[in-house]
C-alpha cells in the first residue's frame, strides 16, 4: 500500500507562561503528521523534547526523510529503524489513528486498552515565588482542579508547597522537582512534603544519577520522569523508583508506550501517563494509555490559550472522552 505523508510545524501559544526549572515557555511549537492511503487519513501530533536539543521543525524534517526511505512504512519497521522521540511518536501515533479509521474501530479496541473512562487529570502549577504559586492554587481549586502538580527548583521548595497548600487545602498534591534534588537530603526533603499529603514526587535527581536514591527510604512515591524513556530503562530503575512517568513524545509513539506500561506493570511499579505542551490532538492516544495509569497528567491543552475545535473536555478536573478524541 502507497502512504502519503506530510509533516508541518505549528506554533501554539501558552496561556500567559509555562515556567519550571529550566526557564519560562511562551508558546510552543508542534509537529502535525498526516498519513494518508488515497482514503483514510491517519492524523497524529507530538511536541519536540527541548531539553534534548529535538525542534519542531527537525523533527518534521526527520517524519519526511524517513517516510521517502522506506517503501513499507509501519510501527514495527519505526521501532527497528528510527530513533526514539517526537518524530517517531507523531508517525506512530498516525499510523495507529489510520489504522483506526481503515478498521473503523476505536483506538483503544485497536491497542487492546481498557475502555474510556472520565480521568482525573493533574493541573500545572507553574513555578514561581510562593505567594504566586499559592494564587495559581486557589484559582484552580476555584475552577475544580483535585489534583495540582507543582513545579519546583531545589530552592524553596518547603515554603511553595505550604503555599500551594494552603490556596487549595483540599486538593491532591503531586510536585515535580525536574531534577533539581541532587544536593538534598531527598529523605527529609520528602518527609517534609509528605505534612502536606503530597503524594508523589517526580524526578527528585538528574537523569544518570539514580546512584543518589539508593538506600534512600522516601515516605513519598518517587517517579521517573526524564530517567525513564523506553521499556528498556525500566528494569534498570526499578530499584530506585516506585513509579515511571510514561510521556509519548519521550518513548517515540504509543506502541513503545505500551510496552513501557507492560514492563512496569511486570515489575510491579506504578505508572503516571503525562504529557509535553500540545493540543488535544498531542494527547489522544495519550488518554487511551492512561486507562491504565496511577496517576494522569494530561493538561497540556489547559495550559495553552486556545485549543484545536474538535477538543477532549475538561470538567472540574476530569478529563472525558469525546465522540471524536476517544
Amino acid at each position: 500500500m502507497t502512504l502519503t505523508v506530510s509533516a508541518t510545524v505549528e506554533r501554539w501559544p501558552v496561556a500567559g507562561y509555562f515556567i519550571i526549572s529550566r526557564g519560562a515557555k511562551g508558546h510552543v511549537d508542534v509537529v502535525r503528521c498526516e498519513i494518508s492511503d488515497g482514503v483514510h487519513i491517519g492524523t497524529a501530533e507530538a511536541t519536540p523534547i527541548y531539553y534534548e536539543g529535538e525542534s519542531a521543525e527537525q523533527c518534521a524534517q526527520e517524519i519526511i526523510e524517513f517516510a521517502a526511505e522506506h517503501s513499507e512504512l509501519d510501527r514495527a519497521t519505526l521501532l527497528q529503524r528510527m530513533p526514539r522521540g517526537a518524530a517517531r511518536n507523531a508517525l506512530d501515533c498516525a499510523l495507529w489513528d489510520l489504522e483506526s479509521r481503515q478498521k473503523n474501530i476505536s483506538l483503544w479496541r485497536l491497542a487492546s486498552l481498557p475502555e474510556p473512562m472520565p480521568l482525573i487529570s493533574a493541573f500545572t502549577i507553574s513555578l514561581g515565588k510562593p505567594e504566586i504559586m499559592e494564587a495559581q492554587a486557589r484559582q484552580a481549586a476555584f475552577t475544580g482542579q483535585r489534583l495540582l502538580k507543582l513545579k519546583l527548583s531545589g530552592e524553596d521548595d518547603h515554603e511553595r508547597v505550604a503555599a500551594v497548600h494552603r490556596g487549595a487545602p483540599d486538593a491532591r498534591l503531586i510536585v515535580d522537582a525536574n531534577e533539581s534534588w541532587n544536593d538534598l537530603d531527598i529523605a527529609a526533603e520528602a518527609a517534609l512534603l509528605a505534612q502536606y499529603s503530597v503524594e508523589l514526587i517526580e524526578q527528585p535527581v538528574s537523569a544518570g544519577k539514580e546512584h543518589l536514591l539508593s538506600g534512600v527510604r522516601s515516605p513519598v512515591p518517587l517517579c521517573a520522569d526524564e530517567s525513564c524513556h523506553t521499556s528498556a530503562d525500566v528494569e534498570r530503575l526499578a530499584p530506585y523508583y516506585d513509579v515511571i512517568n510514561i510521556k509519548l513524545d519521550k518513548a517515540g509513539g504509543l506502541t513503545e508506550a505500551i510496552a513501557m506500561a507492560h514492563a512496569a506493570q511486570a515489575m510491579g511499579l506504578k505508572i503516571m501517563v503525562g504529557c509535553m505542551l500540545s493540543t488535544s490532538l498531542g494527547i489522544r492516544p495519550a488518554f487511551a494509555l492512561a486507562q491504565l495509569a496511577h496517576w494522569v497528567d494530561l493538561d497540556g491543552p489547559l495550559l495553552l490559550a486556545k485549543d484545536r475545535a474538535d477538543a477532549f473536555q475538561f470538567e472540574f478536573g476530569r478529563i472525558l472522552p469525546g465522540d471524536r478524541l476517544d
